[in-house]
């Protein structure tokens, strides 16, 4: 099951071809995944924690245009979780009706932020991770 983010298409979105610009895809992509973890609790979790998630690559395809009043979606899902990696995958596309307009591998880290450093998925960190994969794996 994936995560749905809505989204209706604004004037702000467009570039001078009319159409959504690139740049603007991958804001929705991120606006969706802050929707996410915060719908499943995560952020809070997060914080207490004195942990992020931090995104360190992103490949995206872009596969057609989405124009002005489009109401679009984006549909998040978590590759699944590796104990002791260090590194995940979240699957993340962009929808009109039934034609995706883009699609996107993340690659992400979970770091603690009064160190700065990568932390390895174990322990509840794991357990958290393994939690929004059940949730929200690809199928």
């Amino acid at each position: 099951m994936s995560h749905i983010c809505h989204f209706k298409v604004r004037g702000n979105h467009i570039d001078i071809y009319q159409h959504v610009n690139n740049a603007m895809y991958l804001t929705y992509m991120e606006d969706a995944r802050w929707e996410m973890f915060e719908d499943t609790g995560g952020l809070a979790w997060m914080t207490e924690n004195k942990y992020g998630f931090v995104v360190v690559n992103i490949n995206i395809s872009f596969k057609a245009a989405a124009y002005m009043s489009d109401r679009i979606e984006v549909r998040s899902t978590f590759e699944p979780i590796v104990e002791g990696k260090r590194s995940g995958i979240l699957h993340q596309s962009i929808y009109r009706g039934d034609t995706e307009l883009a699609s996107a591998d993340i690659v992400y880290v979970c770091i603690d932020l009064t160190k700065e450093r990568s932390l390895p998925f174990e322990g509840e960190l794991l357990e958290k991770l393994n939690d929004w994969y059940q949730h929200y794996q690809r199928i």
